[in-house]
């Protein structure tokens, strides 16, 4: 570690985190920019296609508490590390179902959809347990801004690219050139995360800093020996009891809902309800993305100036949630307006709004107990994507019973209401929870718990 020189290497792993949210929600609306193609292609219905959408979810949702303990247990370097590598070796490999009989095909399209979601797990706990890590308390809601914003990003720099990829190539080509990608940049991840105390680069002007102004730099220090190494249930039980925790689950399914209509059938609704073109609806849903993306960084700063000028954490992170969610119901008006002009400006509003209110990651590295992070992190986003597994399905019926998505997007609007209502009925004043320690056998698997896990 440099002694004197002045660094900013929080920065660097902030856009490290940015770049890396990318590719995970690149690589997870894959699907959606080939959906079109790959329904003709396969000869699938709309339902059909809503269980392929919601693959993903499925696995993701399971994989959130064992993928938070790994963070906790192993670190979020190699955990993390290994997950981008795993995610981008299964994207790959959806390109090449098209080999084989329809049937066949559409099994192993979910299988592998399945297994992504399982991979991507670890992800976004790792983000807000680097971000916990790596900033101080007054810096937190702007970088966990940055890093969720990217999933906006992510439509913006690659929807476009997909539309022409499938335009030109076929469906199977945007699989396989977003999977590459991943792979490669699974090594450039190991080059350059580490932990605050461990980084090559900070200077210790720096890590002070971040020290003394709420960072948690010690969280990945070596456990000590008998520190027990499985999951804390009786930790789970505690997070479970929080009226404050489980108002922001709530909130966060509710603000996943819309991003899942957004990943999956939004493409799908430009170019049947719309008439767009593959290449055209790529363009198109790239627009929305943009406002989403400005909205995403604004609510973090709007929500960190807030706290800066001494308003309460509870405030500061509130104000733009509410804000934000009310806003992303205007979605609805779509279904009065005929003109394509309106429907993407109004689209824009919507996720632009949803980007504003979109800092349930902030509040969860302000809540978050520091001996379990990770696990913290898992919980959240367990309830939050359960919405991954339910919108594409309930969309998929919605459209197969009615014929058109006009109450799919009332589903989606509603959801963003119930999110308002949660933030501010049921959170209550959000600050950082205390763990009570503890019996020794609620702190980990049984033995025979454990004998079971490693079959």
């Amino acid at each position: 570690m440099q002694a004197t020189k002045k660094t900013r290497v929080r920065y660097l792993i902030l856009f490290m985190l940015f770049l890396v949210t990318t590719i995970n929600y690149a690589d997870r609306a894959t699907i959606s920019i080939a959906g079109s193609s790959l329904q003709k292609d396969l000869g699938i219905d709309a339902v059909t296609l809503g269980y392929i959408f919601s693959a993903f979810g499925w696995a993701y949702v399971l994989g959130q508490i064992p993928g938070g303990w790994l963070l906790d247990r192993f670190g979020s370097k190699k955990v993390y590390a290994f997950s981008i590598f795993t995610w981008s070796l299964f994207t790959v490999l959806q390109g090449f179902v098209g080999y084989m009989p329809v049937a066949n095909a559409i099994v192993a399209l979910f299988m592998l959809r399945f297994m992504v979601g399982f991979a991507e797990a670890p992800s976004f706990p790792g983000n807000a347990r680097i971000v916990a890590a790596w900033f101080p308390t007054a810096e937190r809601g702007t970088a966990s801004a940055i890093f969720n914003s990217a999933q906006y990003f992510a439509t913006v720099l690659f929807a476009p690219l997909m539309g022409w990829i499938v335009h030109a190539w076929g469906w199977e080509h945007v699989f396989i050139v977003m999977g590459v990608l991943g792979i490669g940049f699974s090594a450039v991840w190991l080059k350059l995360v580490y932990n605050p105390k461990e980084h090559p680069m900070i200077g210790a002007q720096e890590l002070e800093y971040i020290e003394k102004n709420g960072g948690l730099v010690d969280m990945d220090k070596p456990r000590a020996a008998g520190v027990a190494s499985g999951p804390k249930w009786g930790y789970i039980k505690q997070l479970l009891s929080s009226r404050m925790m489980l108002g922001v689950y709530l909130g966060q399914y509710c603000i996943n809902a819309i991003t899942y209509f957004f990943l999956t059938w939004f493409p799908v609704y430009l170019v049947q309800e719309r008439g767009m073109s593959i290449l055209k609806a790529g363009i198109i849903a790239s627009l929305p993305a943009i406002c989403g993306f400005i909205g995403g960084v604004l609510g973090g700063v709007i929500s960190d100036h807030l706290l800066r000028r001494g308003n309460s954490l509870t405030f500061a992170r509130k104000a733009p949630i509410v804000i934000g969610l009310l806003l992303s119901t205007t979605m609805v008006i779509c279904n009065y307006v005929d003109a394509e002009w309106m429907v993407v400006g109004i689209m824009a509003l919507a996720f632009f709004g949803k980007g504003l209110g979109a800092l349930g990651w902030a509040v969860v590295s302000d809540t978050s107990p520091k001996q379990i992070a990770g696990l913290s992190g898992g919980m959240f986003n367990t309830f939050g994507n359960i919405a991954s597994i339910t919108t594409p399905i309930i969309i998929g019926y919605i459209i197969s019973a009615t014929g058109s998505f006009k109450w799919a997007l009332v589903y989606v609007g509603a959801n963003a209401l119930v999110a308002v209502f949660s933030y501010l009925v049921i959170v209550g004043p959000i600050k950082r929870i205390e763990l009570r320690d503890v019996p020794a056998d609620e702190a980990a698997p049984k033995p025979a718990e454990l004998a079971s896990s490693r079959h």
